[in-house]
C-alpha cells in the first residue's frame, strides 16, 4: 500500500506576482511577518524551538519601547517649545507699557491671555495693609496684605519649605487671593518676587479652573525666568 505525499498549499497567482512585485512591502509588515513566522514554527513541529523567532520577537518588543520612549521625547519637546513660545510672547506684553496702571492692564490682559491661566494677581505686603487700597479698577489683580501673608500663603502645605515658584491643585482657590471666582479655581502657580532691600515680600499667582494646568510634576524653570523679569520690571515702577 502506498501512501500519497503531502499536498502543498498554491499561492494564488496574483498574491505570488504582487510579492515578487514589492517584496519590501511584506518585510515591513509587521502582521504579516509574524503570520509567516508563525507558519514556519507550525511547519517544522512541537519539538523544535526557533531561537531566531524568539530573539526578534524581543528585538521587536525592545523596538517598540523605542518607538515609545521617541514620542514621549517629541511631545515633551514639542510642549517645552510652546510653552517657551508662550513666555516669550507674555514678557513682551509686559514690556510694552509706559505707566503703572497701563502695565496692570498688559497683566490682566494680554499677559492673561497668552499664557491661558483664568486670573492673574499681585500681591504686596504692607505695614499699612489695613489702610491701602488698591488703585480704582484693579482690585481683582492687585492685593495689598499685612507682612507675614505671603510667607505663610507660599509655605502652606509644603511643611515651612518655601520655593522660588510652587506649583499646586486646590480644592479651591483662596478668597483673599481670587475673590469671586475662588470657588472656580483648581490649581495655581505662585511665584515669589523680590523687589529689593528694604521692600517686603511679594507673589505672583497665576490661577487655573483646571486641576492639571499647575501640578508639582510640570518644571518651573520657565516660569522662575518670568517672575525674575517681571520682578525688574515691578522695580522701574517702584523706584
Amino acid at each position: 500500500m502506498s501512501s500519497s505525499a503531502p499536498v502543498s498549499p498554491t499561492l494564488d497567482a496574483t498574491i505570488r506576482a504582487a510579492i515578487l512585485a514589492k517584496p519590501d512591502a511584506v518585510l515591513d509588515d509587521q502582521s504579516v511577518m509574524n503570520a509567516l513566522v508563525s507558519a514556519k514554527e507550525h511547519a517544522m513541529g512541537s519539538n523544535i524551538v526557533d531561537l531566531r523567532g524568539i530573539a526578534m520577537e524581543r528585538m521587536e518588543t525592545r523596538l517598540d519601547q523605542l518607538e515609545d520612549t521617541y514620542r514621549s521625547v517629541v511631545a515633551a519637546a514639542s510642549e517645552n517649545i510652546a510653552g517657551t513660545n508662550q513666555i516669550h510672547r507674555a514678557i513682551l506684553s509686559l514690556l510694552e507699557p509706559q505707566d503703572f496702571k497701563s502695565f496692570l492692564n498688559a497683566l490682566q490682559g494680554p499677559v492673561k491671555d497668552v499664557l491661558q491661566v483664568n486670573c492673574i494677581t499681585l500681591v504686596l505686603e504692607s505695614a499699612q495693609a489695613q489702610d491701602a487700597h488698591p488703585l480704582s479698577g484693579f482690585e481683582d489683580i492687585l492685593k495689598i496684605v499685612t507682612p507675614g501673608f505671603v510667607e505663610s500663603y507660599t509655605t502652606e502645605g509644603r511643611g515651612g519649605a518655601a520655593r522660588v515658584v510652587t506649583l499646586r491643585p486646590l480644592q479651591t482657590g483662596s478668597a483673599a487671593i481670587y475673590g469671586a471666582i475662588a470657588a472656580e479655581i483648581h490649581s495655581e502657580a505662585v511665584m515669589e518676587l523680590d523687589f529689593g532691600n528694604g521692600r517686603l515680600p511679594a507673589m505672583l499667582i497665576f490661577g487655573s479652573t483646571s486641576p492639571d494646568q499647575f501640578t508639582p510634576q510640570h518644571g518651573t524653570d520657565l516660569l522662575t525666568f518670568f517672575a525674575g523679569v517681571f520682578e525688574r520690571s515691578m522695580r522701574s515702577w517702584l523706584s
